[in-house]
């Protein structure tokens, strides 16, 4: 067997492979599973040397896997949480206040009104520089180590179990990579909920930031890290997995051609069409902890079971919930799609799916 065969995992080259004769019979790795996404018949490769051209550009060529592969995702990451995150943030706002005081903000309608008359339009985008800033360094943590986490996952599976576990490996990658992201992001994210619920803290990052270190050292800027942690990785595990789940079905039931068939322009509108669907069971799973973390971040030493008490079990799980499907599945949709479409234009393949495959060699080739 070559020496660096050890290092090629099986999952992310069905997602973006190119092929060479050595083939691998995957009746043996589906082992007849009916929901796998080749037939039975349908043969996978494990290229040596693993390239993604760029479809506009025929001469650009990004290794797969390698520090430019890792760098380009981490920087569609960041483009992409950044951008849609700034500019939702009347959304995001006015879901915040909902949360901190239903009974003045009652309903989106209304709380958009008392949020025009007591701050005018301005007032709507209080906040925008820390979340700006704090969606851009998440998503290049959460997109950047995700790539990095399947791969190396799938690597420690080994290819048998990388294939009949992949689900498990999507939901281990998005975990993982969500746990630094928040890291990154919760500093900018206690500024961004305090200026954003408490008239007159601040107006915006730069007074904010140092207000909060000279009231509660650097300890409060990662107050509401637990939560976020609780909000996220639920969040992320489905919102990468569902993703992928859904659009590897529709290239395989709803489109009329296979993935590497179909034009750019339909890649980049599944991409969006998933992103959507998975943005809204995102919204749901990750609501309860989204109260806390806004809760915990405007109530100087309050706990989780402050909260509880506070709001009860089911304004918990309600509360704010219809913006904030409205909010987070236009935000999944953009997101994939400018991730995406960043993906393509560096001369890389979109996310999800699976390629047609060629006629599939008789016999199993070990590489």
């Amino acid at each position: 067997m070559p020496e660096n065969s050890s290092r090629q995992s099986l999952i992310p080259n069905y997602l973006y492979s190119t092929f060479t004769k050595n083939s691998i019979d995957l009746e043996k790795y589906s082992n007849g599973n009916p929901t796998f996404p080749y037939s039975s018949t349908a043969a996978a490769t494990v290229p040596y040397s693993v390239v993604a051209a760029s479809p506009n550009e025929p001469g650009r060529k990004i290794k797969m896997y390698s520090p430019s592969y890792y760098a380009a995702c981490t920087v569609g990451g960041s483009l992409c949480c950044g951008i849609t995150h700034m500019a939702v943030t009347p959304l995001d706002l006015v879901k915040c206040n909902m949360q901190i005081d239903p009974a003045k903000y009652k309903s989106i309608s209304s709380g958009f009104g008392v949020l025009h008359k007591e701050q005018g339009v301005r007032g709507f985008f209080r906040g925008w520089v820390p979340t700006l800033l704090g969606y851009s360094a998440q998503g290049a943590c959460k997109y950047g180590f995700y790539e990095f986490f399947k791969k190396y996952y799938s690597d420690l599976a080994g290819p048998e179990n990388a294939v009949k576990y992949k689900t498990l490996i999507y939901l281990a990658g998005s975990a993982s990579a969500e746990i630094i992201a928040d890291v990154a992001l919760c500093p900018m994210e206690a500024v961004k909920v305090r200026v954003q619920t408490q008239p007159g803290f601040a107006r915006g990052l730069s007074d904010g930031l140092p207000k909060i270190i000279r009231a509660e050292g650097y300890g409060g800027l990662y107050k509401g890290l637990v939560p976020l942690w609780g909000r996220q990785i639920p969040y992320t595990m489905m919102k990468f997995t569902s993703f992928e789940t859904i659009v590897e079905n529709i290239y395989k039931h709803v489109t009329p051609k296979p993935k590497d068939e179909c034009s750019k322009s339909m890649q980049l509108g599944v991409s969006i069409g998933g992103g959507y669907i998975a943005g809204v069971l995102c919204a749901i799973v990750s609501h309860p902890a989204d109260n806390l973390v806004s809760f915990l971040n405007n109530a100087k030493d309050a706990t989780v079971a402050d909260a509880v008490r506070k709001m009860g079990v089911v304004g918990l799980f309600t509360r704010g919930l219809p913006l904030r499907i409205v909010m987070i599945g236009t935000l999944s949709a953009a997101q994939w799609g400018i991730y995406d479409a960043f993906k393509v234009f560096v001369g890389l393949p979109s996310t999800g799916g699976v390629p047609s495959l060629p006629t599939p060699s008789p016999e199993f080739v070990e590489v």
